[in-house]
C-alpha cells in the first residue's frame, strides 16, 4: 500500500513542506529511503524501525520504500522521524488515511517512542498556515511556540503511542484526548514588561556624556563606539543599553523568534522572544559563529542579534578579518553566506556597540601610566579598519571616573533606565510618524537623499556646519553622518528643527575617533 503525509523543513531561514512518501509491497524485503538526502537524515529510518518495534508494532517483512519529496532539495539536517512513522503506520492500515487530510507532522523519535523537540517550528507552522493546511502535530515541547501562529491548530504529544490513539480517535472526541494548544500572545508581552531587569543605568556614577552618548545611539538605532581606560564602566554602560530600548513589536518579536526558532535558542515551552536580543561574542569566536553557515547552515551571532545589540568587548582584541565581516549586514541588514550547497540569506539588522581601551595597557594618552609605543599603538588600533571606523556614527571617550562620583549623594541622583527609555520612546515615535509611507524606520537609516529631505537647516545652521565640514577636513560620509545624528539629538528635545546646538553635539561625537585613529602616531 502507498501513503503520504506532510512534514515540515527549514533550509537557511526560509521552511518548506516535505511529502513523506512511504510503500508497502510485497517482495525481496528491505527499507530503502530515497530523495536527494545525507547520511544522518536516513539515520531516522532506523530510529523508526526500532521505535515501532518497542511500542508493540510489528513491521511486515516486506518491501518498504519511504521518499522526501521534493527531490531537488538535499535533505540534510532535518527531522521526518514521528511522520515516516506515521506514514509506515497508513500503508499497514493501522492508522486511517483520513486522519492525517490538511495535517503536518513534525517531531523525532527516541527508541522508546517519545516524540522529541525540533528546531524550526515557528517558520515551519506559518508556511503550514500559508499552505492551507488546518493542523500541526508537533512535540508538546514545541507546542507553544507553534501556537504563535493563529488561525490553525496545535497540537502537541509527547510519545508515538499517544500520536497513534489521537489520530485513531473519532473527530469528535480528539479535542477531549488532546486539547489545542493556545497562547495569549498579549499576556506573555505583558508578563514580560513587568519582569524587572537587574541592569539599570541609576547603577553607573559619573560617565554623564557617556550616557548621554548612548541615550542618542538608541533613539536613532546608531552603531557607537565607547573608548576608555579598563575600569572607567565601557561594558557597564553597554550591557544596560538593551534597558533602555522599547520593547520589541509583535511583528519584530515574531522575525527574532523565527532566527531563534532556526538556531533551536528557543528554551522549552517558550512561545516569543519578547525582549530586545543582547549578543556579546568573544574575541575568539570563530567566523562560522559570528556570520552563521556551517555543514547544517544556522544563524550566526549578527543574525541572533537581529533587532537588538550586538556588543564587542575589547574591540580591538578582534581579528580585523572577523570585524571587517561585519561591514556588508551592517550596510545591508542582511548577512549572505555563499557555500557549495547553496547560498544563504539572514536578517542582520542589529546596533553594534563596541568598547576598547585605546592602547595595549589601556592607559594612552595618560603617559604617567601608559608605556606603549605608537608602533604598538597603531598595530592595536589598526584591527578596526577605516570603513567599519566609518559606519559607526557616535564614538565617545569614557574617562576614568572621579573619586566624587562614587559617593551615596551621587548615585541616589543618576537617572534610571525607566526615565531615558521614556525620551528613547518619544525620539522614536517621532522618526515613526516622520518616515511614515517610506522604508525607513530609523534615522540612522537615512540616505544622502532622505537627508536632503528631512534634515532642512535654516542659514545659521547651515553656515556653521560648513565651517565644520572645512576646518575638520570631513568627508561626505561624516557630513551626512553629522546630520542623521543632530537629527536624533532634536528629536530627543522634541524640536522639529535641527538647531546649531544639536548639531554642536552631533559634532563632538566625531572628535574622539579623531584623537586616537587620526594622531595615534604623534603618540
Amino acid at each position: 500500500m502507498f501513503s503520504t503525509v506532510t512534514s515540515g523543513a527549514v533550509r537557511g531561514i526560509i521552511s518548506y513542506l516535505i511529502e513523506v512518501e512511504v510503500d508497502v509491497s510485497t517482495g525481496l524485503p528491505g527499507f530503502n529511503m530515497v530523495g536527494f538526502m545525507s547520511g544522518d537524515v536516513r539515520e531516522a529510518g532506523d530510529r523508526v524501525k526500532v521505535a515501532l518495534k518497542n511500542i508493540g508494532v510489528k513491521i511486515p517483512t516486506s518491501r518498504i520504500t519511504v521518499n522526501l519529496s521534493p527531490a531537488d532539495i538535499r535533505k540534510e539536517g532535518i527531522v521526518i522521524d514521528l511522520p515516516m512513522a506515521i506514514a509506515i503506520l497508513l500503508a499497514m492500515g493501522e492508522v486511517d488515511e483520513l486522519s492525517v487530510k490538511d495535517t503536518v507532522i513534525l517531531g523525532e523519535l527516541g527508541l522508546d517512542g517519545a516524540v522529541k523537540p525540533v528546531k524550526g517550528i515557528l517558520p515551519i507552522v506559518t508556511k503550514a498556515k500559508e499552505m492551507g493546511k488546518k493542523t500541526v502535530l508537533l512535540p508538546k515541547e514545541n507546542a507553544k511556540e507553534g501556537a504563535v501562529v493563529d488561525g490553525i491548530r496545535i497540537i502537541g504529544v509527547d510519545s508515538l503511542q499517544e500520536t497513534i490513539c489521537y489520530l485513531s480517535a473519532p473527530e469528535e472526541n480528539k479535542n477531549s484526548l488532546i486539547a489545542p494548544t493556545t497562547v495569549d500572545i498579549r499576556e506573555i508581552f505583558d508578563m514580560d514588561s513587568k519582569r524587572d531587569d537587574n541592569l539599570d543605568f541609576a547603577d553607573i556614577n559619573g560617565q554623564a556624556a557617556v550616557k548621554r552618548a548612548v541615550e542618542v545611539a538608541a533613539a536613532g538605532f546608531h552603531h557607537i563606539l565607547l573608548v576608555g581606560p579598563p575600569g572607567s564602566g565601557k561594558s557597564m554602560v553597554a550591557k544596560r543599553i538593551p534597558s533602555i530600548l522599547p520593547g520589541l513589536s509583535l511583528e519584530e518579536s515574531l522575525e527574532v523568534s523565527t532566527i531563534y526558532s532556526v538556531a533551536g535558542e528557543i528554551k522549552e515551552n517558550q512561545a516569543l522572544i519578547t525582549k530586545r536580543p543582547f549578543m556579546s561574542p568573544h574575541h575568539s569566536i570563530t567566523e562560522t559563529a559570528l556570520t552563521g553557515g556551517g555543514n547544517v547552515p544556522r544563524p550566526g551571532v549578527i543574525s541572533l542579534a537581529h533587532r537588538g545589540v550586538l556588543f564587542l568587548d575589547e574591540m580591538a582584541e578582534f581579528p580585523r578579518a572577523k570585524l571587517d565581516m561585519l561591514r556588508q549586514p551592517m550596510e545591508d541588514k542582511f548577512i549572505h553566506i555563499a557555500r557549495s550547497k547553496g547560498t544563504f540569506s539572514y536578517p542582520a539588522d542589529f546596533q553594534l556597540v563596541g568598547a576598547l581601551n585605546p592602547c595595549p595597557c589601556g592607559y594612552f594618552p595618560d603617559r604617567n601610566k601608559c608605556k606603549c609605543t605608537a608602533k604598538e599603538i597603531k598595530r592595536y588600533l589598526g584591527h578596526i579598519s577605516g570603513p567599519i571606523l566609518d559606519r559607526i556614527d557616535i564614538c565617545v571617550e569614557a574617562p576614568r571616573v572621579d573619586i566624587s562620583d562614587l559617593s551615596p549623594k551621587t548615585k541616589s541622583l543618576n537617572e534610571t533606565s525607566k526615565t531615558i527609555r521614556q525620551r528613547v520612546m518619544v525620539a522614536r515615535k517621532r522618526q515613526e510618524e516622520r518616515f511614515k509611507g517610506t522604508f525607513l524606520k530609523f534615522n540612522s537609516e537615512m540616505t544622502p537623499n532622505d537627508i536632503k529631505k528631512f534634515c532642512i537647516l535654516g542659514n545659521k545652521e547651515e553656515a556653521y556646519l560648513e565651517n565644520v565640514f572645512s576646518s575638520m577636513e570631513l568627508s561626505a560620509r561624516a557630513y551626512h553622518k553629522i546630520l542623521r545624528i543632530a537629527r536624533t539629538i532634536a528629536d530627543l528635545d522634541e524640536s522639529d528643527n535641527i538647531e546649531q546646538i544639536h548639531l554642536m553635539e552631533a559634532v563632538s561625537y566625531r572628535m574622539t575617533d579623531g584623537k586616537y585613529w587620526s594622531q595615534r602616531e604623534e603618540s
